[in-house]
């Protein structure tokens, strides 16, 4: 019996990628989780992965995984999700906004007015979106008095990385999941962001692949990476902390709250924090 068997999670943008790991992290505690994307059809996506095979796993894993085709851009699909939950479960445990539309370009060295106007769809998902579901997150949480929401963020929120957009869009993360946790805190529901650093995605391997140059550079080397699984095994035990409310509304750097609760990566290595190399969280809890 896992940790969590009685709780109910939606994981965004979970056919692959952090997403994904996140959800199967939290079928080993025996999570019911909804694994929302878009991708339902094998080979339809450049990289591999479908919302149908997360699901599958989570249930190999021990928890229930429930598919759900989901384009977070489209404010109809989303509602229709959250009512499945409230209408299937009653309840809603965790919301872990992980879903971000990141443009292929996005690692290419070119300056803002460069590269295309498009870029800008990282905000609609990547921020609105995570408004949007938090929106109806709490909506089910406020009644129940009980909740965890947990936006997926990184040190790009206070320091240079990739692009305007992509720093635009973490910093913007950063202050709603803040900002919520003030509305939020009269009614026992969390709110926080998770700070992440390199992740071994199907994106970042083939990313560190194409370009072994990056190998070198402080945020994609492979020494201080993790697995997709990590930051699930510590949303894990954030749910499970009876003290939740104490840390709500503040950002973490994930390696730093894992060596808190004592979770290791899937091959049991302790994870570094890079704050003295990439900058410090600005928001504390509330």
């Amino acid at each position: 019996m896992g940790s969590l068997t009685e709780k109910v999670a939606v994981v965004t943008g979970a056919s692959r990628g952090i997403g994904r790991g996140i959800a199967l992290a939290l079928a080993d505690e025996g999570t019911t989780v909804y694994v929302t994307g878009r991708t339902v059809e094998p080979g339809s996506h450049p990289l591999p992965g479908t919302v149908g095979e997360t699901a599958a796993e989570v249930d190999r894993r021990g928890g229930r995984g429930i598919a759900v085709q989901v384009d977070h851009g489209d404010d109809d699909q989303v509602a229709a999700l959250f009512e499945q939950v409230r209408r299937e479960q009653g309840r809603l445990d965790i919301l872990v906004n992980n879903a971000f539309s990141l443009p292929e370009d996005l690692t290419e060295p070119n300056p803002f007015w460069e590269k295309p106007l498009s870029n800008w769809e990282m905000v609609d998902v990547g921020v609105r979106s995570n408004f949007v579901a938090a929106w109806h997150a709490a909506r089910l949480m406020v009644p129940q008095r009980q909740g965890l929401i947990v936006a997926i963020s990184g040190f790009v929120g206070v320091t240079y990385t990739y692009g305007v957009v992509f720093g635009t869009c973490k910093s913007a993360v950063d202050r709603m999941s803040r900002d919520m946790a003030v509305e939020l805190k009269p009614h026992n529901v969390a709110s926080v962001s998770l700070w992440q650093g390199l992740t071994f995605t199907e994106r970042a391997q083939r990313n560190l692949a194409r370009d072994p140059a990056m190998k070198a550079q402080t945020v994609t080397n492979p020494a201080i990476g993790c697995s997709p699984e990590f930051p699930g095994r510590v949303i894990a035990a954030l749910s499970a902390d009876p003290r939740i409310m104490a840390r709500s509304g503040g950002t973490f750097i994930t390696a730093e709250l894992a060596d808190e609760y004592g979770v290791t990566d899937v091959d049991g290595r302790s994870i570094p924090s890079m704050r003295a190399q990439r900058g410090a969280p600005i928001w504390s809890p509330v």
